[in-house]
């Protein structure tokens, strides 16, 4: 607990100076200090105990859209940073995406709910294939990484992409679908919401994000050290806190017509997309996940449930 106590001493202002650049002014973090030294801090413990400096520990983090994961991912690594002194790098499965038009070649090609990014087969798996592995390489070559803007719906310009000129001890690797595993082919069967039921009637669309879960993705979170899951009571949660994450992004973003700033209908119809890897995610990750971190319904970890690994 002494360590825990020094540790926050040395990082409370750098994080605090963080959390308040996140908020807004209807939307205050509450219990920061508690979240921090309670949670984030033991697990930085955890992660520093387990990484090797010969080559980069990859710690996946996961949780449905709007339960903090940016924010709870870039505390964690400025922990690691200013405390243990480790070379972290940290990226979001969302800064993978393809592009708008390979996604318009998807849509035409496989079915046109693939347009919309976000599941399985929609982002770049060769290029996030390729940099877990260069990154893991003995011979390590300066990376450049794609970063995804939201706001226009596909990727930034090439000058604003990461540029990674050493290799990490730490990679973390953000996203809602991270270590998400496949359905049985049975459960595919039955619509669970409105799109489905509309769009997906031949399970076409469906039937293509399980498989590609059950391929690539696999190979690709098989590679993960850990696995943290930020988990929510419910989808109806989720729902809410992502329409909260899009009135910020409103806030922050400078009024531009070309922003692909959503409404509350295009945040609800988009999140349907989600919802059912979002729901198998919420039945069998906590069996195994590495650590989970429990939500409340105020947005705040209540609980941390570490298991034996």
């Amino acid at each position: 607990m002494q360590q825990f106590n020094l540790c926050f001493r040395r990082v409370k202002k750098d994080c605090f100076k963080f959390i308040k650049s996140q908020e807004t002014k209807t939307d205050k973090f509450k219990n920061k200090e508690r979240m921090i030294k309670s949670f984030l801090i033991p697990l930085c413990f955890w992660i520093n105990k387990k990484a090797n400096k010969q080559k980069p520990y990859f710690v996946g983090l996961a949780g449905g859209q709007g339960t903090g994961k940016t924010t709870s991912s870039s505390l964690i690594k400025m922990i690691l940073t200013k405390y243990f002194k480790l070379e972290v790098f940290k990226i979001s499965i969302d800064d993978f995406y393809k592009t708008r038009k390979e996604r318009i070649s998807l849509s035409k090609r496989v079915h046109p709910m693939l347009l919309t990014r976000g599941v399985p087969g929609t982002h770049d798996i060769n290029m996030m294939l390729n940099f877990f592995r260069n990154s893991k390489s003995k011979k390590f070559k300066r990376l450049k990484l794609p970063t995804f803007n939201k706001a226009i719906d596909d990727r930034f310009n090439k000058k604003k992409w990461y540029d990674l000129k050493k290799r990490p001890d730490v990679i973390i690797f953000e996203g809602w679908c991270v270590g998400a595993k496949p359905e049985k082919n049975s459960t595919l069967n039955k619509t669970i919401n409105l799109m489905e039921k509309n769009k997906d009637k031949k399970k076409i669309w469906r039937k293509y994000v399980n498989n590609q879960l059950k391929s690539k993705y696999k190979k690709l979170y098989s590679q993960l050290n850990c696995l943290i899951y930020l988990k929510a009571k419910n989808f109806s949660l989720l729902q809410k806190w992502r329409l909260k994450q899009e009135r910020k992004l409103l806030v922050n973003s400078k009024k531009n017509s070309k922003l692909k700033i959503m409404n509350k209908e295009d945040v609800l119809s988009f999140m349907q997309t989600y919802q059912r890897v979002t729901q198998n995610m919420f039945k069998n990750m906590p069996k195994y996940a590495s650590i989970i971190l429990n939500l409340n319904s105020n947005h705040q970890i209540k609980t941390a449930v570490y298991k034996k690994r």
